[in-house]
């Protein structure tokens, strides 16, 4: 059992929450970072930060399915996006926001950063899930 809270004495956050508390006995799924890489090992949405972000969260429904859990049952998240652009942050969210990964909503943190692993690569998200 998840309980997933608001904290309605701070800002109310744009589609996630606060925290998220999982009570004892429920096994857990830490998820290494999904990217726009597809099964042959392509780069997938090359300079499309949207593409790339769609890419990301097909690749992370699919390893969260390998393992019993899906989008869902994640209660934390983080969203690397490389970008020199503010726009480009909240175009990669908007795209997460319209996935399933929000329907918690769970914890999640956006970030920009400079780069990412794999050359071209603009989207990573990190989570965390619930195996039910």
């Amino acid at each position: 059992m998840v309980q997933r809270t608001t904290v309605p004495n701070l800002l109310s956050p744009p589609g996630y929450a606060h925290a998220a508390v999982v009570e004892a006995g429920e096994r857990l799924a830490f998820m290494a970072g999904a990217v726009p890489i597809d099964a042959e090992g392509n780069l997938v949405g090359a300079g499309d930060p949207v593409a790339q972000a769609r890419q990301v969260l097909a690749n992370l429904t699919t390893a969260l399915r390998a393992v019993g859990s899906d989008l869902r049952h994640v209660v934390a998240s983080t969203v690397y996006v490389a970008a020199a652009e503010h726009q480009d942050l909240i175009r990669v969210w908007e795209v997460v926001e319209a996935s399933e990964l929000t329907d918690g909503p769970h914890t999640s943190t956006l970030l920009g950063v400079s780069f990412l692993g794999y050359s071209g690569q603009l989207v990573e998200i990190t989570a965390t899930a619930i195996v039910p």
